[in-house]
């Protein structure tokens, strides 16, 4: 089972993946922590961790107020992210998402910045082939958005969820602190576009599409490197 939740904003997908009858990994949830739970609680399901794709905020957001609110509830939800981008959670989170923001060009007396004191501290720290919460998720390291970006990938249920590294017919933005279009190119190319054509791809921005279906309409993943 997949259910995607469009987070505001940026109109992010969350993903809710069952792991089981009743279990759930919560992937990027970005927001709308309400919807987020609603949903949850209508598919009688239990979370029991959340995989940041990347360290974005607007893939993070909601979940402080996630984790605060099934801990009341006596349901430990741990949180998981790739080594390279921890430093978007806990104590760092403020500072690291600041500078996303400068490099933005926003001004910073625009925004309040209270809601990233609240991200907790990762849990678990995710590597190249890891399966995280015993899941058939496999991770798979796709750098180039942000350092520490991953792809998550179900070889049984022939599934991707790429969160900012591939989109229906586009990339990922490479001009933000740690990105690298160079890198991002090299990702996709040597590590998603040798999946199965069949593959369906979630991604974290955008409607689902294919592996095959962007191999031979993705206009940005053929560049020479």
């Amino acid at each position: 089972m997949v259910e995607r939740i469009i987070i505001d904003p940026l109109k992010t997908n969350c993903y809710l993946y069952s792991i089981g009858k009743n279990k759930c990994i919560i992937i990027d949830p970005g927001g709308n922590e309400t919807e987020i739970i609603g949903k949850i609680e209508m598919l009688n399901m239990i979370p029991v961790g959340m995989v940041f794709t990347h360290g974005h905020f607007d893939h993070t957001a909601a979940a402080g107020k996630l984790k605060e609110f099934y801990d009341k509830r006596g349901i430990e939800v741990k949180l998981a992210i790739h080594e390279k981008d921890k430093k978007y959670l806990g104590a760092s989170a403020k500072e690291a998402n600041k500078r996303d923001f400068r490099a933005m060009g926003f001004d910073m007396a625009d925004f309040s910045f209270q809601i990233f004191n609240s991200l907790p501290e990762p849990d678990i720290i995710l590597h190249e082939g890891d399966h995280p919460f015993d899941s058939d998720l496999r991770v798979i390291e796709t750098p180039g958005h942000t350092e520490g970006s991953i792809c998550l990938y179900s070889e049984s249920k022939k599934l991707l969820f790429t969160g900012d590294t591939l989109f229906f017919e586009g990339i990922g933005r490479a001009d933000l602190p740690g990105g690298d279009e160079t890198l991002l190119i090299k990702s996709i190319q040597e590590k998603l576009l040798n999946l199965p054509m069949e593959t369906r791809v979630f991604p974290g921005h955008g409607p689902y599409t294919t592996i095959e279906r962007e191999i031979q309409g993705n206009p940005f993943i053929h560049q020479p490197l």
